[in-house]
């Protein structure tokens, strides 16, 4: 009996030693793999002095939204370590500029761009708000440019190549993502290096493009630029009328049955970029709906795979040019 005890006993200690050293070795990959740190060093630009009054919560389907946002912030996903291909991608969750689905259409991504090899930066920019803004038209802009700045400036130590640096967003956020792409010629942001703040590739799944009264989706426009906008504010923030022959080259995913976004969104956007002759890729799926993430609604097709291949063509998987540990 009193060895059968000694045993148990041993074996109690061997299992908690175990755990204690699994999540000990754990801990650095975590670690390494995600990190959160503030978008400005030091002040934010075009911010009010207010209480930060950020909020968590869920959808109808219980995913995580956060709103409220006026301090943003990037979450650095790196993949396992020897695996970067030097590709990285700024991630703008979607929400019509009123929230911000973080994890569907964040944190999941990320963690998938991480199995290809890319390193993934999930953006969580300010909500337009006259409270928390000066100018709440341009608040998120500012902060897709101070991504972009930031990924760029950090490339040797987050293993990037500083020329393959992507911006993607959904929804609002591929709004954000769109407008990042068009209007990186003026910087809106302190950028005392000169930084170039033209992200090099655009991922736009389900995007809202365009704020022209015949297409737009009324609420992130309004959100974004109030229900009475000039016509030069809703010509400025219509993405398809921004392009020009130095817009980076675009891969687009929409549904035809997309009952929150027109799909002539993502349409116009592509034929602004033919017209340009700015390489481009759209899948139009017959059904699908909105809000999906990285799974199409009702349907057995993973555009993110799509999305592979289009990275893949166009040379951004490879590691010829990744930058060395």
């Amino acid at each position: 009996m009193r060895s059968f005890l000694l045993v148990f006993i041993n074996s109690a200690i061997m299992k908690k030693l175990f755990f204690f050293f699994a999540v000990s070795s754990l801990l650095p990959f975590l670690a390494r793999t995600q990190t959160i740190m503030p978008l400005y060093p030091d002040s934010i630009p075009n911010s009010r002095p207010i209480p930060d009054r950020e909020k968590s919560g869920s959808d109808n389907e219980g995913r995580l939204i956060i709103s409220k946002i006026s301090r943003p912030t990037l979450t650095l996903f790196l993949p396992p370590k020897g695996k970067s291909n030097g590709t990285a991608v700024i991630i703008c969750p979607g929400g019509g500029y009123w929230v911000e689905a973080t994890g569907h259409e964040g944190a999941d991504v990320a963690k998938k761009f991480n199995e290809f090899g890319v390193t993934a930066i999930m953006l969580k920019y300010r909500i337009p708000d006259d409270s928390t803004m000066v100018d709440r038209s341009i608040g998120a802009l500012q902060d897709a440019q101070q991504a972009i700045k930031i990924v760029r400036e950090h490339a040797p130590e987050w293993t990037i190549d500083p020329i393959r640096i992507g911006i993607m967003g959904f929804s609002a956020g591929g709004h954000l993502a769109a407008t990042a792409g068009t209007h990186f010629a003026t910087a809106l942001i302190p950028n005392h290096r000169n930084t170039s703040l033209r992200p090099d590739f655009l991922l736009l799944i389900y995007p809202v493009i365009s704020c022209q009264e015949a297409v737009a989706h009324q609420g992130s426009c309004a959100q974004l630029i109030g229900k009475h906008p000039t016509q030069d504010q809703i010509d400025y923030f219509s993405n398809e009328l921004q392009v020009t022959d130095h817009t980076p080259p675009a891969f687009l995913v929409q549904s035809s049955d997309d009952p929150a976004v027109n799909p002539a969104n993502s349409i116009l956007f592509y034929e602004a970029l033919l017209k340009h002759h700015v390489p481009a890729e759209l899948h139009l799926y017959e059904k699908g709906g909105h809000g999906y993430g990285l799974f199409v609604k009702d349907n057995n097709e993973l555009w993110m795979e799509r999305c592979r291949n289009w990275l893949d063509t166009n040379g951004w998987l490879s590691s010829a040019t990744a930058p060395s540990h």
